[in-house]
């Protein structure tokens, strides 16, 4: 009985040193797991996780080195991450400045209020979207060269200097003929603002991720360069294969149909959270 009591008081004592977790530090929790996430997923994407496994070496030989006081390893280490830290910033900064663009694109409430399932950005309505997809199609079919960028919210007006102005209502009519072998619109990227086209011929960056598939010629790598520094949506077409690729956050899908393509050019953006639960009880939406 006794041993009873004395694990009871053992146990009332443990619990009495534990602080009481108040409502500011479930939200220090939440916010310090999301960074955590956010960290890791943009970690894995980039030149960078190969660094942060070297780090993870460091940090085991700086532990051996301490627990066995290998002072001579403890000063070059203790003396180096000063340079270290500087390296990493120069050396990694073009994906340091992608990772900060885009967090300052995210919208963190609009993200958790719309649906996943649609683009939340894109400001152009299903017919622009419909007339699109209608003009890759046909490209397709006659392995016609096309690059043709959706703006998001983000204003590609660097880009759009660099080509010519068409400023024309999106049709697939004008699009193919833009695309058409020979003409003098057809090299270049075409740039789409809500429901019009703003320019053609337009400069891209090219991409220098060295993870991309060698098969992946310049207009797709001018696809996944663009959109890894504007919030973009590029739709591609093959003039090798007809293959329609889509790249956004760069990122590119490859051999895309037009279901899917449609899905997400032309998806109803305005598809909330409410209006999901008014379609799962058999309501309109809003």
């Amino acid at each position: 009985m006794n041993a009873f009591n004395d694990f009871f008081s053992w146990f009332g004592n443990i619990t009495n040193q534990i602080p009481t977790i108040q409502i500011k530090d479930i939200i220090e929790i939440l916010i310090i797991a999301f960074v955590n996430y956010q960290l890791i997923k943009w970690v894995r994407g980039t030149r960078a996780w190969v660094l942060f496994k070297g780090v993870f070496v460091i940090l085991v030989i700086a532990a051996i080195a301490i627990i066995f006081e290998l002072n001579t390893i403890i000063w070059i280490l203790s003396n180096t991450i000063n340079v270290g830290i500087i390296a990493f910033l120069i050396i990694f900064q073009p994906e340091l400045r992608r990772a900060l663009e885009s967090l300052g694109r995210r919208n963190f409430i609009t993200e958790l209020i719309l649906s996943e399932d649609h683009d939340r950005s894109l400001h152009m309505n299903h017919e622009s979207a419909e007339e699109i997809v209608a003009a890759v199609e046909e490209m397709s079919k006659t392995k016609t060269g096309a690059l043709i960028v959706v703006e998001k919210d983000v204003k590609l007006y660097d880009y759009e200097t660099s080509g010519i102005i068409i400023d024309a209502v999106v049709t697939s009519q004008l699009i193919i003929n833009i695309f058409e072998h020979n003409t003098p619109l057809h090299d270049g990227a075409m740039i789409v603002r809500d429901d019009r086209i703003v320019a053609a011929t337009c400069y891209l960056p090219l991409s220098d991720n060295m993870s991309l598939s060698k098969e992946l010629g310049t207009r797709h790598r001018a696809a996944v360069g663009i959109s890894e520094v504007a919030d973009c949506m590029v739709v591609v077409v093959s003039e090798e294969t007809g293959f329609i690729s889509l790249a956004t956050g760069g990122n590119i899908i490859r051999n895309v149909n037009k279901e899917y393509l449609m899905n997400k050019l032309g998806g109803d953006n305005s598809r909330s959270f409410i209006n999901s639960l008014h379609i799962m009880v058999g309501g309109c939406q809003l």
